[in-house]
């Protein structure tokens, strides 16, 4: 796509010098000379940049900065300006301007301050982009699941999203706290500023301090450079604390005077900060019952408990486990570079009748795994390699001949699952090299080959040629 350039000057001959010295750079230079027409030009034709001279009759360059602020912020504008009018040339900075000139000026000069320019509108571009695409990805659409029991979560999430309340989120390992709560903050009115997200199981109470209250250089061994915590980086937008049940007493208590207060201490600081954050907590454990047994403290309880949001197990909600599956088998699908797009009958029945007690995160892992085993465009049950020996092969035997039979099939799965995961995991830790896996496992290059061939392990997008046999 061109570049559209609008230089605005009331001398001729500075219109024609920046127009030749954009042009041979391939930028597409249109001009007016005088402020009216650039507005007239800006509203009825789009521009990526502006160069505006400051100095103009009728209209002066800063009453023109300010319209097309006002109009098109998404514009930047580059003022041009005499060495005697550099203090205009800053006040122009602090209405909106990205940079200015000072004439005379050389074609280094300007190509090097545009060039910054359509630099910082690609990146404000970019963050737009990636932003659009976090609220989508994290959309109501994009949580999977049409069960009673989500039905009833996705109308808890509409209700407390656009709040500012507290919210606490229950549920097993692996049912996907961090998700909605992603889903609180992007349909939330915060979604524009910061989520910050903090796993409290994964610090020690000395970083996690540091984590969340930030520290000031010198206030413990270590402590090089002051450090801004989660607390201040989270100001306007919404703090994730995940497993909330793991702080300790003490670090409870400095909690709870930041969430009722909204104010706290940097580690070692003496001085007190303001902050405004929507907070989301998260547990898999019973914090009413930590309250009675005294490891939980009940005032900082009450404070997080404003909006419960219970997630369920997903063996409560099993006519998802379909399409959750489905949902997964597309994701890594893509992302393997493989056209796997369905599940045999004896899959689904597996994946339906398995307990699940990792949840979705377990579910997604199976997946992920059985995409990679598979060498075609369908996953069959000998792929679940974590879940098929829990499965049973098929129907209930009626007679001692089908036992024998059936007891023989499901050996031969779970050497196969074995098989399967020895190759795998040798392949992974030996950088997908053939020759180095078959070395560590003390077996021979042509046996272990077999092995990957017989259970269709290819190196298919990890390496290839002679990379595969040094």
């Amino acid at each position: 796509m061109n570049i559209r350039i609008l230089v605005v000057d009331d001398e001729e001959i500075v219109i024609r010098s920046c127009t030749r010295i954009l042009a041979s750079h391939g930028y597409e230079v249109d001009s007016a000379a005088g402020g009216r027409e650039a507005l007239q030009k800006i509203a009825e034709s789009g521009y990526d940049l502006v160069i505006l001279d400051i100095m103009m009759p009728k209209m002066d360059g800063l009453e023109v900065l300010q319209r097309i602020k006002e109009g098109h912020p998404e514009i930047d504008v580059i003022m041009v300006t005499g060495l005697s009018q550099i203090e205009t040339a800053v006040r122009a900075m602090k209405l909106g301007a990205f940079d200015y000139l000072s004439k005379p000026f050389d074609p280094e000069e300007l190509q090097l301050v545009v060039g910054r320019a359509l630099e910082h509108r690609q990146l404000l571009s970019e963050n737009s982009r990636l932003k659009t695409q976090l609220s989508s990805k994290y959309s109501f659409e994009n949580i999977v699941g049409a069960s009673p029991a989500m039905q009833q979560v996705y109308g808890l999430i509409a209700k407390c999203a656009p709040t500012s309340s507290t919210v606490l989120i229950s549920g097993e390992s692996g049912t996907g706290k961090e998700l909605i709560a992603r889903a609180i903050h992007f349909n939330s009115l915060r979604r524009d500023r910061q989520f910050v997200a903090v796993d409290c199981n994964a610090l020690s109470e000395t970083l996690l301090e540091s984590e969340l209250f930030g520290h000031v250089k010198g206030s413990f061994t270590g402590a090089t450079a002051d450090k801004k915590g989660m607390f201040e980086s989270a100001g306007g937008g919404t703090l994730f604390l995940d497993e909330i049940s793991n702080l300790s007493l003490s670090t409870q208590a400095k909690l709870l005077r930041v969430v009722q207060e909204r104010e706290f201490r940097a580690v070692g600081d003496t001085r007190t900060q303001s902050t405004n954050f929507r907070l989301v907590a998260a547990t898999n454990r019973d914090l009413q019952e930590m309250v009675s047994a005294g490891r939980f403290r009940d005032d900082l309880y009450y404070r997080l408990n404003i909006f419960p949001l219970r997630l369920p197990p997903l063996r409560e909600r099993r006519e998802d486990i379909a399409p959750l599956a489905f949902h997964f088998l597309r994701q890594f699908s893509k992302e393997t570079g493989k056209e796997v797009s369905e599940l045999s009958e004896g899959a689904l029945s597996a994946l339906s009748n398995h307990a699940w007690p990792g949840n979705v995160r377990e579910l997604e892992n199976t997946i992920h795994r059985a995409v990679i085993l598979t060498g075609d465009k369908v996953i069959r049950q000998a792929h679940l390699t974590d879940i098929a020996a829990a499965t049973p092969p098929g129907d209930v035997p009626m007679t001692g001949e089908e036992l024998k039979r059936l007891k023989k099939l499901a050996r031969e799965r779970s050497v196969e699952s074995v098989e399967q995961l020895f190759i795998l995991e040798a392949l992974k830790r030996n950088g997908w090299n053939v020759t180095s896996s078959a070395a560590e496992t003390g077996m021979l290059r042509s046996n272990f080959q077999g092995l990957m061939k017989k259970h269709e392990i290819h190196l298919r997008g990890k390496v290839s040629g002679a990379a595969a046999d040094e």
